[in-house]
């Protein structure tokens, strides 16, 4: 009895009655998909030239540390190499990182981009799939109306050959009636 109670309901799409609604309602869709797309690739590009920046700026990092590591090691400071070296480790250990974000990010926009054209490409090709499915549909509009006077003017004419059947056969009727009237007033 109330096994369904807590069942959530399915979301039905409803169908649109005119054709080409569909057709709006799926331009809109991959129009909607393709805005999503193009912002995800510019979030990307963004990343991208921030990525960018971040590798030149460890890159200058790594190689001044190298400098500050030549000029330590000729004065002998222990202490400054064993630090320099730490921290050149950790910049390096964060260019790598940066290097590999910068090439996930390269790749992704790049997918991104190429997603939102091909989309692009399907909602032209749907609006003019469209507009021929709507030159058809009143085309097929007008044909269908076309059809529809000749279907009731057949209508019309076999009414009138239905009619004269009719007279015709009231007339056939009141001959014979007529016949067996004369035939039968000459019997009596």
């Amino acid at each position: 009895m109330f096994f369904g109670f807590w069942r959530k309901k399915k979301k039905e799409r409803k169908k649109p009655a005119d054709p080409l609604a569909a057709f709006d309602q799926l331009i809109e869709d991959l129009e909607r998909q393709a805005s999503e797309v193009r912002k995800s690739a510019a979030t990307l590009l963004a990343l991208k030239g921030e990525l960018t920046r971040s590798v030149d700026r460890y890159t200058r990092q790594v190689a001044d540390m190298a400098e500050r590591y030549k000029v330590a090691e000729s004065n002998a400071d222990i202490k400054a190499m064993q630090v320099l070296t730490r921290d050149q480790q950790q910049t390096e250990a964060l260019l790598r990182s940066t290097r590999e974000a910068l090439e996930r990010a390269e790749k992704d926009s790049k997918l991104l981009l190429e997603a939102a054209n091909d989309v692009g490409v399907r909602v032209t090709e749907l609006r003019t799939e469209r507009q021929s499915a709507s030159a058809r549909l009143m085309a097929g509009q007008l044909v269908t109306g076309a059809m529809t006077e000749q279907v009731e003017r057949v209508d019309r004419v076999l009414a009138i050959h239905e009619a004269r059947d009719e007279i015709e056969r009231a007339h056939q009727l009141a001959e014979i009636y007529r016949e067996e009237r004369g035939a039968g007033g000459k019997a009596e």
